[in-house]
C-alpha cells in the first residue's frame, strides 16, 4: 500500500494537469477569434486589479517568502522572489503596456499576386496553447499571462514552488479581467501545486499543448529540452559578458560596466565576465575594479587582472562558465578584439553581450562574430529586456536558432499561416 502512494499522488497530478490542458485548448480557441478591444480591456482591468490588490499580493509574497528562506535560497534568489510594492506597481505598468501593444493576430506580413491570378497573404496567427515553466520571479506570471493573452494564447503556467502563493494571486487578477471583458477565464491558468511530477505531466502533455518556454537555470532548462514532445523556445542562462576594447572610452567603459553588474545582480543580463584589453588594463582596470568593489561586488580575475588588481580571487577555469545572479564577477585580460570574441562565443550562453568602443570597426566586427541573440556597443547588458526594446513585457530570452531569438514579446509568441484566393484555378 505505501508503494502504491506515490504512484497514486502521480496520477492525480497527471489527471489535474490534463484537465487543465483541456480547459486552456478550449478557452485558446475562443480566444484566436477575440475581437482585440476585448484583449485590451481585460489586460488593462488585470493592471487595475494587480494595483487594487496589492495588499493581498504582498501578503502571498511574504507567504513565499517565509517558505523560500526556511529552504535556505541565497539572498540572491530571494531578492528574484521578493515583491515591494514598487516591484508591484512595476508589474501592473508592464501589464498595462502589454495592452497598448498593437495587436499581432492577424497582421498580414507579406502579400504577392502569382501570374496564374491566385492572391497569396502570410497572416500572423496565435501558436495555441503556451506552457511557461520558470523559477522563483512572480513578477514572470503577469507578463506570460499579459503577453499569451496579447498574442491570442491560452497560457498554462509553472511557476518555482517558491512562488505558488504570489503566483496564485496574479493569476487570479488575469483570470477574474478576462471573465470580465467575456473571455474565457481558462486562457490563464496556473499548476497549483510544487509537486515536480506536474512538470513531467506538461511536457508529455503534446495533445493539449503547442510549445514550450521555459525560464530558468541549466539544470531545468535541460530537463525541458530532455523531456519535452513539443517545440520549445530555450531561454538559456544569461553568462553576459561586457568588453572593454582598447578604443573604449574610460569614463563609458566605468559606468557600463559597474551597472552592467551591480544595477541588479540577480537578472539575467547582469554580466558575469568583465573582458578587458591588455592594451589599456594598466590604466582602466584598477579603477573598474575600485568601483565594483566599492559597490560590494568580489572580483575573480585571470593572473594578469589580479596582477593589477591584487584584492581578487584567483579564478578558475568554472568561473568563465559560471552565471553567479550575485554580487560576483570573473574578470580576464584578453589580447585584443579577436581574443575576446573567441572567448565569449566558447564561454558564454549566447543571451547578452556588450562592447565598450569608440571605434567603430571594432564594434561591427563583435556584433557580426559574436553568436548571442543580444549584441550591444556601448551599453550595459541590462538593457536585454523586452521593455526596453520597446516590446513591452517579454516571457524571456530566447537563446536558440528558430522562429523567436532574442526578446520574446507578443509578435514573437505568434506563428502564422498562408491564405490564398482563387477565382477557380486548377493547376495543370
Amino acid at each position: 500500500m505505501e508503494d502504491a502512494t506515490p504512484d497514486a499522488a502521480a496520477a492525480a497530478i497527471e489527471t489535474e494537469v490534463r484537465a487543465i490542458g483541456r480547459r486552456a485548448k478550449a478557452a485558446a480557441h475562443a480566444l484566436s477569434l477575440a475581437d482585440p478591444a476585448a484583449k485590451t480591456q481585460a489586460l488593462h482591468r488585470a493592471a487595475a486589479l494587480v494595483r487594487e490588490r496589492s495588499a493581498d499580493i504582498r501578503a502571498a509574497n511574504e507567504r513565499d517568502m517565509e517558505f523560500a528562506r526556511a529552504k535556505g535560497l541565497s539572498e540572491a534568489m530571494l531578492d528574484r522572489l521578493l515583491l515591494t510594492a514598487e516591484r508591484i506597481e512595476s508589474v501592473a505598468a508592464a501589464v498595462e503596456a502589454t495592452a497598448d501593444l498593437p495587436d499581432p493576430v492577424g497582421v498580414v506580413t507579406d502579400a504577392w499576386d502569382r501570374p496564374n491570378g491566385l492572391k497569396i497573404e502570410r497572416v500572423r496567427t496565435p501558436l495555441g496553447v503556451v506552457g511557461v515553466i520558470y523559477e522563483s520571479r512572480p513578477n514572470v506570471t503577469a507578463d506570460a499571462g499579459a503577453l499569451c493573452l496579447k498574442a491570442g494564447n491560452a497560457a498554462i503556467l509553472r511557476g518555482g514552488s517558491e512562488s505558488l502563493n504570489s503566483s496564485a494571486a496574479l493569476v487570479a487578477c488575469l483570470s477574474d479581467a478576462l471573465q470580465e471583458a467575456g473571455l474565457p477565464a481558462d486562457a490563464v491558468q496556473m499548476i497549483p501545486t510544487r509537486d515536480r511530477a506536474a512538470v513531467g505531466a506538461l511536457l508529455r502533455m503534446s495533445d493539449w499543448v503547442d510549445v514550450i518556454v521555459p525560464r530558468g537555470g541549466k539544470s531545468l532548462i535541460e530537463r525541458v529540452q530532455r523531456e519535452a514532445r513539443m517545440p520549445v523556445f530555450a531561454h538559456l542562462e544569461g553568462l553576459c559578458h561586457v568588453y572593454l576594447h582598447e578604443g573604449a572610452d574610460p569614463r563609458k567603459a566605468r559606468e557600463i560596466a559597474l551597472n552592467a553588474k551591480m544595477r541588479r545582480t540577480g537578472v539575467c543580463g547582469a554580466a558575469e565576465t568583465l573582458l578587458v584589453d591588455r592594451a589599456i588594463a594598466g590604466d582602466l582596470l584598477p579603477a573598474v575594479a575600485a568601483d565594483l568593489i566599492a559597490a560590494g561586488c568580489e572580483l575573480r580575475g585571470d593572473a594578469a587582472a589580479r596582477a593589477l588588481v591584487p584584492d581578487m580571487q584567483a579564478a578558475s577555469e568554472q568561473d568563465w562558465f559560471t552565471e553567479y545572479l550575485a554580487p560576483i564577477l570573473s574578470v580576464r585580460v584578453v589580447d585584443g578584439l579577436s581574443q575576446a570574441i573567441e572567448h565569449v562565443n566558447h564561454y558564454g550562453s549566447h543571451h547578452t553581450d556588450s562592447i565598450v568602443t569608440e571605434d567603430a570597426t571594432a564594434a561591427e566586427a563583435f556584433l557580426k562574430q559574436v553568436d548571442s541573440a543580444i549584441v550591444i556597443h556601448n551599453a550595459s547588458t541590462q538593457f536585454a529586456d523586452g521593455g526596453e526594446f520597446g516590446m513591452g513585457a517579454e516571457i524571456g530570452i530566447s537563446t536558440g536558432r528558430m522562429h523567436a531569438r532574442g526578446p520574446v514579446g507578443a509578435e514573437q509568441l505568434c506563428s502564422f499561416k498562408y491564405r490564398v484566393r482563387g477565382a477557380g484555378q486548377t493547376r495543370p
